[in-house]
């Protein structure tokens, strides 16, 4: 059976690094645990670093969350569905919002259950998804400032999760302008302007946050140690805190290019052949990992000589060329996912997940 283990003192060494880097620069965080699918020894793991906010973008992930620990403030990280208003109230802390009818649907919501609900507001700064135009967001605010049982604490923009547009200092200085014109003109104050996220790690690193930038939401960077802008590695932090096996349940030398007739497989894709390859063989192992777990694109052997020949729904089949590595059938094979492979294996019902130190 294939699983897929989460290294608990890997994780440990990159929230020591994250958490230096922010303390220092003044910067409060907020883990983003979505990825995790709300499974609860995972969510743990994470919580006891030390989190004492948490980030998700389902309901009944961030009840997870408070059956763990009540006391962690939770963030709803989506502009809210109105059909899932009565959650969100009843497990979030904080939700995320862009529309001012749903906002009205919050503060009833928030009355029927007796709680003041608290509001991040997001400012659309190019990347096209959730966010109030910037030509409407003084008005916004004001009808937002009227509605009883919600308290606005903050500003908030999303990038690069979309369109992959990358912040900037020009952004991320709009962000902040944005909510000192707000507090002088409504008297209010915004404790929050949540304006980083992995991405905006590098950026950090190097001094380039606008210091009026002081709420982060993290999840890649913590869990992947990557770097968004140049897609390689933040030096200094694990990048596998997550490893996948799948074990091999055949493997034979076969030749490399199919016989007969082709049509489109049961992706909807017609695989292309390479004519060089007629007569050659190698050896290809069937693993038992496929589709309904994963997306074949978003998960890699460690080996770079091994190459992922194909995937159907419950089964990937690895081309091992000569198999210098003597693979054999039972052996577990290692692989390396990425955030989105994490992200659908976690989802998968038939895969087993482990802790491991």
């Amino acid at each position: 059976m294939a699983y897929i283990e989460m290294h608990r003192g890997k994780l440990r060494h990159n929230f020591v690094f994250l958490d230096s880097l922010l303390t220092r620069n003044n910067i409060t965080w907020a883990v983003v645990t979505k990825m995790l699918c709300g499974n609860k020894p995972f969510i743990q793991e994470v919580i006891s670093l030390g989190f004492r906010q948490v980030c998700d973008s389902r309901v009944s992930n961030l009840k997870a969350v408070k059956q763990l620990d009540p006391s962690v403030e939770t963030i709803y990280i989506k502009p809210p569905a109105q059909k899932a208003l009565k959650g969100v109230v009843q497990y979030a802390d904080i939700s995320f919002n862009t529309d001012f009818e749903t906002i009205q649907l919050l503060s009833e919501e928030a009355k029927r259950q007796n709680k003041l609900h608290k509001i991040i507001i997001m400012l659309e700064l190019g990347e096209l998804r959730e966010g109030v135009m910037r030509d409407e967001f003084v008005d916004f605010y004001e009808k937002v400032f009227k509605l009883p049982a919600i308290s606005v604490v903050g500003i908030g923009a999303n990038l690069n999760c979309l369109n992959g547009i990358l912040p900037n200092e020009d952004k991320l200085i709009q962000l902040s302008l944005y909510k000192q014109l707000i507090e002088a003109r409504f008297n209010r104050k915004l404790p929050f302007v949540s304006g980083g996220s992995s991405v905006t790690i590098p950026m950090l690193i190097e001094n380039r946050v606008p210091i009026g930038v002081n709420h982060f939401r993290i999840g890649e960077a913590l869990f992947f140690a990557k770097d968004l802008f140049t897609l390689g590695k933040i030096e200094g932090m694990e990048t596998d805190v997550f490893k996948v096996y799948a074990q091999i349940i055949e493997l034979y030398e076969k030749p490399m290019v199919p016989d007969g007739e082709q049509s489109v497989n049961v992706s909807g894709d017609k695989p292309l052949m390479n004519k060089e390859d007629i007569g050659k063989t190698s050896f290809r192992a069937i693993i038992d990992l496929g589709l309904l777990d994963v997306d074949a694109n978003h998960i890699h052997s460690y080996d770079k000589d091994i190459i992922l020949a194909g995937a159907s729904s419950d089964m990937m089949v690895l081309d091992l060329g000569e198999n210098p590595g003597n693979y054999k059938v039972g052996d577990m094979m290692p692989l390396k996912p990425d955030y989105m492979g994490v992200l659908k294996i976690m989802n998968s019902f038939y895969i087993e997940k482990r802790i491991v130190d």
